[in-house]
């Protein structure tokens, strides 16, 4: 109510009528309404004995009752007139001892009207301040605003970002064409019956683009955005979240038509009952809110929210249903085709060299999302910066894409020549395992200089970007990750905790391919391991699909796996030792070799020098027959292979 705004003056007034009435009545004598010409009649007809002026107002004391009263007081308005008028009577009465006293008090202090004008004007200008301030932080007040949607209108530096912003997700862009169709000419839809989507959950891992794909869908269209994090509905007050939720449809119809995105849904989006302390928490009082507004508002409104998450297993399925979150479009990472196009993008404001070839790049990048290209072009371009370079070049990107998968270089490490060699004999083993494996992916580089938590490491540049990798594959996986430590007990004799991180790596690739995949003819064609991750408020108390003795037979599978995959590497490795000692000799000598210079040495040529450039695009045929031993398929075939050597 905009009147209650008035309600302080008002309330400011009545308490100074207040106080008025309680200072005339405290501070001034009281006086009886006798008119003037009855106080002179009383004066001249020598009836008063004494008699003071003060303050408007005359004291007589009669010499005989009046009306049974001895004193009286009445109003005086002009002192100094009555003075002037009856003086020289006042002096012969007092001469002949009628009046035996009068007198003049002098004005002094302030009346009460004139105590409380000062206060009435100072408080009048103390409220119009007020009132300036109250409606001018109205918006900004925490209290008033505490039960508002923190929403964001619009995209940050008021850039509007459109589809041409975002590369390598043609098919999700497609997807999303019909919501700006239907953003911008409704009527085409509604004529013929079609309904668009009330939501579409954007659904990918982090870094994929999905925030970008948002901000598109509502600068193609040229319609309001107001975006909000999942985690900004949550609070420990009870209703706050609820309130919110209403609060951010009321706006988005507001100013529709709108696009609603709410990002990191899964922090709001939950699936209800799944607390181990109840299930009548804030939470849950604020999904059901969300789910009645989704509800409630009408597919002609032109508002269309989005959403997005990386963890969709575990939200309600209340909220997945048809009618509120229609439509699921998936946005995964890019492929080789999508990363090149992502780096164009990336690359416009920089400054590149001649020789950098963004598709050998996006080929050496095999896994990575948007996010992690953009950061790789602009590692790449602090490091030009630093040495004083106005161009960036290939080495500057192979040194970022190193640095971001492995760690930045430790040259200023002390080590020992053994420690070195150790090093080089663990790191060799990979690669010459590598390269006698006919599936396995080419050796791209291998270094013995310490990155982050690593003493060496050797990487590997994958042929192209499939996932569905058959069962000898991945055994040939398992056996490149045993390599190093195949080559301390062959050549060291002993070993060391360097292979920590690849007997971890084998484990879990072959516990997969025996329990998740059916590849074990003993266990069967029978998946005992849940792929997704573990979700405490749905798998807690859970038990296991599967038996002891199951399990049992599962560990047997997994180690006679690992043995074999081992025996394995220690063939080839034995059969290879010339070959190997050569590698060991070069990594010591140069540090660092690339994927042609180990390419060389393995063909019997001289290394040679090999230029940094060289170092994206080493790619090598496979040989047409391999052995024939089991392996394992993954989700995805990691660009680096790094060792921890600690």
């Amino acid at each position: 109510m905009r009147n209650r705004r008035f309600i302080p003056v008002i309330v400011y007034l009545l308490g100074l009528v207040l106080l008025f009435t309680f200072l005339s009545s405290m501070f001034g004598p009281k006086v009886d309404q006798v008119p003037y010409s009855q106080v002179v009649d009383l004066i001249r007809q020598e009836k008063v004995s004494s008699f003071v002026v003060e303050d408007q107002v005359i004291s007589m004391t009669f010499r005989e009752p009046v009306d049974g009263r001895t004193t009286l007081n009445a109003p005086l308005a002009d002192p100094e007139a009555f003075r002037q008028e009856l003086g020289d009577l006042f002096q012969q009465q007092h001469e002949a001892g009628i009046l035996t006293y009068y007198h003049f008090v002098p004005e002094k202090g302030l009346s009460p009207y004139q105590f409380i004008l000062p206060l009435l004007v100072v408080g009048l200008v103390l409220i119009f301040v007020w009132g300036m301030l109250a409606s001018r932080s109205a918006n900004n007040n925490p209290l008033a605003n505490f039960g508002r949607a923190r929403t964001v209108l619009g995209v940050p530096d008021g850039k509007k970002v459109t589809f041409a912003d975002v590369a390598g997700a043609d098919e999700e862009k497609e997807e999303l064409q019909e919501v700006v169709d239907f953003l911008k000419d409704p009527e085409k839809f509604t004529k013929i019956g079609a309904r668009i989507p009330h939501g579409i959950l954007l659904v990918g891992p982090p870094g994929t683009g999905k925030t970008m794909l948002a901000r598109a869908v509502a600068g193609e269209a040229g319609v309001q955005f107001l975006s909000i994090s999942g985690s900004d509905f949550v609070e420990m007050y009870v209703g706050v979240g609820a309130s919110r939720v209403r609060d951010l449809f009321e706006q988005a119809k507001k100013i529709a038509p709108a696009i609603i995105f709410i990002d990191e849904i899964d922090a709001v989006g939950r699936k209800r009952g799944s607390g181990l302390g109840g299930g009548h928490d804030e939470k849950e009082q604020t999904l059901n809110q969300m789910l009645v507004e989704m509800d409630g508002f009408s597919r002609t409104e032109g508002v269309i929210v989005l959403a997005a998450t990386n963890r969709p297993d575990i939200l309600d399925p209340a909220l997945l249903r048809p009618g509120r979150f229609d439509r699921q479009i998936h946005v995964g990472r890019p492929d080789v085709k999508g990363r090149e196009e992502i780096l164009k993008v990336h690359a416009k404001d920089k400054r590149l060299d001649g020789g950098v070839n963004l598709r050998t790049v996006a080929r050496s990048t095999a896994g990575f999302t948007g996010a992690d290209l953009s950061n790789l072009l602009n590692e790449a371009a602090i490091l030009a910066a630093r040495e004083n370079r106005p161009v960036l070049n290939m080495a500057d990107l192979n040194e970022a894409l190193m640095k971001i998968t492995a760690g930045p270089a430790k040259k200023s490490r002390v080590q020992t020549r053994k420690d070195l060699r150790e090093t080089a004999i663990h790191e060799a083993g990979h690669a010459v395992a590598m390269y006698r494996l006919s599936s396995h992916d080419p050796v791209r580089h291998i270094s013995i200089v310490p990155r982050g938590q690593s003493l060496g490491s050797t990487w590997y540049l994958p042929q192209d970007d499939s996932a569905n990798l058959t069962r000898n594959q991945m055994y040939e996986q398992i056996v490149a990750l045993l390599g190093g430590r195949v080559a301390e007990a062959l050549f060291l004799g002993d070993i060391s905790v360097g292979a920590s991180n690849d007997i971890e790596r084998a484990t879990k690739l072959a516990r997969d391919m025996v329990a998740r995949y059916g590849m074990c003819e003993k266990i069967g064609t029978v998946s005992y391991l849940d792929g997704g991750e573990v979700f405490i408020g749905r798998d807690y108390q859970t038990t296991k699909s599967y038996s002891e003795k199951v399990a049992g037979t599962i560990d047997d599978e997994v180690k006679a796996l690992i043995d074999r995959a081992y025996d394995h590497c220690r063939q080839i490795l034995s059969d290879n030792a010339q070959l190997l000692n050569k590698v060991v000799e070069c990594l010591l000598e140069r540090e660092s070799i690339t994927g042609e210079q180990f390419e060389a040495i393995m063909e019997g040529r001289n290394p040679g020098d090999s230029s940094d450039t060289d170092l994206f695009d080493r790619f090598r045929e496979s040989p047409e027959n391999g052995p024939e031993e089991t392996g394992e398929p993954s989700c995805q075939v990691p660009p680096v292979e790094s060792d921890t050597k600690t």
